[in-house]
């Protein structure tokens, strides 16, 4: 459906003016007012030496801003200005704007929840389904709590969406603790899910507990496994296998939930250890 933008009001400029190609300048009194009077001060600006035109560095800041929360069909009503005007300023496209548009942009102030249907970054939301895959959680699981359709997930996950809308956004993030401390039923499902996962590199929810980032489309996490020592990596299996025994796992379910990366007596004592609050003494031991 195509959208008509009504006309300005008589007395206005831009109603005065017209436009090449839309629509014929007005010849009303109000009309020639108002194109008389912006003459004038246009001459007026000339002699005095004032730029109709500004940097439009405050309006790109600021458009950055209300974008959070705003999605585009907000921003153009409430601001006035044409889209594609406002996308040429929000990606730098424009060497100067006018005082008048740059006025109507400020003027706006950002609400402080986003809408709905706004569109966001993907990033975070495809890390966190490919993690709950990590653990077994089946896409058609996925899909059921996050209100959403399975091809939704699909895509997702697989990276063939880079924007989702807000809403969705956040019913990912909202059951994603809930379902990244829930250990999945286990079924055909599972295991295939978790197969398919590890196969592709993706990374766990105890892995993005450790290190954050996983709202940052900068944060590479192939670069962070890289700079791993095996000091490092023994911490952070420590910590994982701790993780899995607060969530309730036994010991055989950590060791699946591992892939066999350590044996059974290693995560037993670690357990053990966790439980007790009590380290052993391994020079002890080794003597």
């Amino acid at each position: 459906m195509t959208t008509v933008k009504p006309l300005p009001a008589h007395g206005t400029t831009a109603r005065g003016y017209g436009s090449p190609g839309r629509r014929a300048r007005c010849n009303c009194t109000p009309c020639r007012t108002a194109r008389n009077r912006h003459q004038k001060q246009i001459r007026i600006n000339r002699e005095l030496g004032r730029s109709p035109f500004t940097s439009p560095a405050k309006a790109q800041a600021h458009l950055h801003e209300l974008h959070q929360t705003m999605g585009w069909d907000t921003l153009t009503a409430a601001t006035g200005v044409w889209f594609s005007n406002l996308i040429a300023i929000y990606n730098g496209q424009r060497k100067k704007i006018r005082h008048e548009t740059e006025a109507k942009i400020l003027a706006v102030t950002a609400p402080a929840k986003g809408e709905p249907g706004q569109y966001l970054d993907a990033t975070g939301s495809t890390r966190r389904i490919q993690a709950l895959s990590c653990i077994g959680h089946s896409y058609s699981t996925l899909a059921a709590a996050f209100e959403t359709s399975l091809n939704r997930i699909l895509s997702i996950a697989n990276g063939r969406q880079p924007t989702i809308r807000r809403a969705l956004a956040d019913r990912i993030t909202a059951m994603y603790p809930q379902l990244a401390a829930t250990p999945p039923a286990r079924d055909k499902f599972t295991s295939r899910t978790r197969n398919v996962a590890r196969e592709k590199g993706w990374r766990d929810p105890q892995w993005w507990e450790d290190y954050g980032h996983i709202d940052d489309p900068a944060f590479d996490p192939d670069t962070a496994d890289r700079v791993l020592n095996f000091h490092e990596r023994a911490k952070l299996r420590r910590e994982e296998i701790e993780h899995l025994a607060w969530c309730g796992h036994t010991p055989e379910q950590i060791l699946d939930r591992l892939n066999g990366e350590v044996s059974i007596s290693t995560v037993r004592q670690i357990v053990q250890e966790w439980r007790t609050g009590q380290k052993r003494d391994r020079k002890q031991v080794a003597a």
